[in-house]
């Protein structure tokens, strides 16, 4: 039976508002690098090394699962949401000073269609 770890985006190295497209990219690239196939030899026993790797590729594997179907995937994000582990999203906020010589509201010209 697998467990899940408590962020799956973070499995990824995702943010929560990751596209479909992200979501594939960083499942790829998170199997590549640690799947018995084309992992190196690392430092240490081999067998530790194997069960920490074969752990990593779980949970891979388990996060993409869960995050690949938006039925899924809007079942975690409202469980994650309403446990209080949410990350909340860093948002930039641009304010362009007015002009005085500028009026509150900007209109383009008005274009009549056939």
């Amino acid at each position: 039976m697998r467990t899940t770890p408590t962020d799956l985006y973070a499995v990824l190295g995702l943010t929560p508002d990751a596209t479909p497209a992200q979501l594939r990219h960083a499942y790829r690239a998170m199997l590549r690098q640690h799947h018995p196939d084309t992992r190196g030899a690392g430092p240490g026993p081999a067998a530790d090394a194997a069960d920490l790797a074969d752990q990593a590729v779980q949970q891979v594997m388990t996060a993409y699962e869960v995050l690949r179907d938006p039925a899924r995937r809007a079942a975690y994000d409202q469980l994650r949401t309403s446990s209080g582990s949410a990350v909340p999203v860093k948002v930039r906020v641009h304010r362009a000073s007015p002009t005085p010589d500028d009026p509150p509201i900007q209109a383009g010209p008005v274009r009549w269609h056939s």
